[in-house]
């Protein structure tokens, strides 16, 4: 469950709450619409509490980017499903993508100025989006067999 902060940005600033059954048809715009669009992950509000601090940049990102950047809150039942695709590896965080495809990931909370300048070099078409990360990148084995990937 959302803090009380997020649910208020969510209605508020008119963001979209998407998951996997609708995040695709979001990412694809409508005519008209910017390619690029924000994502915010969240993550638990009891243990992430800077996510209401993110919360309260959002709207004021989308304003500086205002008909250049949609954006949309991740239901949090689903961010774990949807984290890998996205490259997100801390909590909260922001993705920038274009169209389905990340450009950029800003987690935690940071300098508004860092926010600025990330997101005006992501905008641009011509900077290349995002690799998977394609899992883990240690490999964990026990007595010879391997436990995890």
């Amino acid at each position: 469950m959302p803090s009380a902060l997020v649910r208020a940005l969510s209605e508020r600033a008119h963001l979209p709450v998407v998951d996997e059954t609708n995040i695709d048809a979001f990412l694809a715009p409508a005519a008209g619409e910017p390619d690029n669009a924000v994502l915010f992950f969240t993550g638990d509000p009891a243990q992430r509490p800077e996510a209401d601090d993110v919360a309260v940049v959002l709207p004021e990102l989308m304003q500086v980017f205002r008909g250049r950047l949609r954006g949309a809150v991740v239901r949090r039942a689903t961010e774990d499903k949807l984290k890998a695709r996205f490259n997100v590896v801390v909590m909260p965080s922001l993705v920038v993508t274009r169209r389905d495809q990340p450009v950029g990931v800003l987690g935690k909370i940071r300098d508004w100025s860092e926010y600025v300048e990330k997101i005006s070099a992501w905008l641009s078409p011509d900077v290349p989006v995002m690799v998977s990360s394609g899992g883990p990148k240690v490999e964990i084995t026990h007595a010879g067999k391997e436990i995890a990937r």
